[in-house]
Parts: structure tokens; sequence; C-alpha cells
């Protein structure tokens, strides 16, 4: 729970002020997409932009999480046979 919490609350600041930032110069009446104008009212822009950016900060928090781990986190052994019959063979 507590790398969720990592993970979601910085990128949902992130995304808020990316919103701002971005829709501060775009528009949402003229975007396009796929060659075609965007026809969803303009809160449904925001809110879509809103989540696409978070999604976004969330997956980059996530890879620091998962690029952040220790060693004995990265090897650890989930089944204790297996990791017997590991030691038993490198003794």
């Amino acid at each position: 729970m507590k790398r969720l919490i990592w993970i979601l609350w910085p990128s949902f600041v992130v995304a808020g002020v990316a919103e701002a930032l971005f829709f501060t110069l775009i528009d949402p009446q003229e975007l396009y997409l796929l060659g075609e104008p965007v026809d969803f009212s303009r809160m449904t822009v925001y809110s879509l932009g809103f989540f696409g950016f978070w999604a976004i900060c969330a997956a980059s928090s996530m890879f620091t999480c998962f690029i952040q781990r220790r060693p004995d986190e990265v090897n650890i052994c989930m089944v204790a046979s297996t990791c017997k019959s590991r030691v038993g063979r490198n003794s």
C-alpha cells in the first residue's frame, strides 16, 4: 500500500500541473485525433487529458520504484525448497 501511494500521489500532482500547462497553451476544441477534429465537450477533453497525463506520470513513478529496489528484494527466493537446493549447490 505504501508503494502505491508513492506512485499515485506524486503522479497525481504532476498530472495536474501538466494538464494546466498543456491546456493553457492548447484549446481543447482545436485538438485533432487521427486527422479528425475532436467532437467532445471541453470538460470531457480536460478529464481525458488529466487521466492520460496521470497514467503517463504513474508509469514513470512505477518505473522509478522498480529500479530503486534493493538487491535482496530483486533476488528473493519465493519457494523455500528451491532456495535450499540452490544453497546446497553453491557450497
